[in-house]
């Protein structure tokens, strides 16, 4: 799988606090387009054997969740500003649907490879035992968080070092669904006993005469 974080990164950058609402569901994509993301099949195979699965960030999205309901019929989202009444009551009507986001319960158990962002969690300085992993650049720090199916609680099996926040990382681990609230975002999975990774661009092919 080929994820260009860097360019994520460049999507993200420096939105505006209001971009949760009208930028909608692209946080897995970063595409900043409204997208009912769809789950692969899961593969029953891997799981038996115990072999390491690769995930997209969109397969940890069950099938026919639409977050974007909530934005149907609200009229034109280009004219809400922040600090408008209406747009405080919009953004808590999407935390909490968010926040609630549902997950794959068929993911639990297995051994799973993810690459994303680096969120620090409280009271931990350069050695991180637990972190949050999140799709795009921002999420949690610059931005909102994006929905818990969307954040990953990371519990590393030996403390990752030589990490800043918001570093591209890969994490592998069994993969959990818990649902747990921390200081900067509600995560609905855990990495348990995850080995931590610097994210290293995946070489271009070289090009064809």
């Amino acid at each position: 799988m080929t994820v260009n974080l860097n360019q994520n990164a460049n999507l993200h950058r420096n939105r505006p606090r209001l971009w949760i609402i009208c930028a909608g569901l692209g946080w897995a994509l970063g595409l900043g387009s409204l997208t009912v993301l769809q789950a692969a099949p899961v593969d029953k195979g891997a799981v038996k054997s115990g072999a390491v699965r690769e995930l997209k960030w969109e397969e940890l999205v069950p099938s026919g969740w639409d977050p974007a309901k909530i934005l149907k019929g609200k009229g034109d989202l280009a004219r809400l500003q922040d600090g408008d009444p209406k747009t405080s009551a919009l953004m808590r009507e999407v935390r909490r649907v968010w926040d609630d986001a549902p997950t794959r319960p068929e993911l639990a158990g297995q051994k799973v490879k993810l690459p994303g962002y680096l969120v620090p969690l409280e009271g931990q300085c350069g050695e991180w035992k637990e972190f949050l992993v999140v799709p795009y650049f921002g999420a949690c720090v610059h931005s909102p968080p994006p929905p818990a199916n969307q954040i990953v609680h990371v519990k590393a099996a030996i403390p990752a070092k030589g990490l800043r926040s918001m570093d591209t990382v890969w994490v592998t681990g069994t993969m959990r669904t818990e649902r747990r609230d921390t200081d900067m975002g509600v995560s609905g999975y855990t990495l348990e006993g995850a080995v931590v990774e610097k994210y290293v661009e995946p070489p271009l092919p070289p090009a064809t005469k």
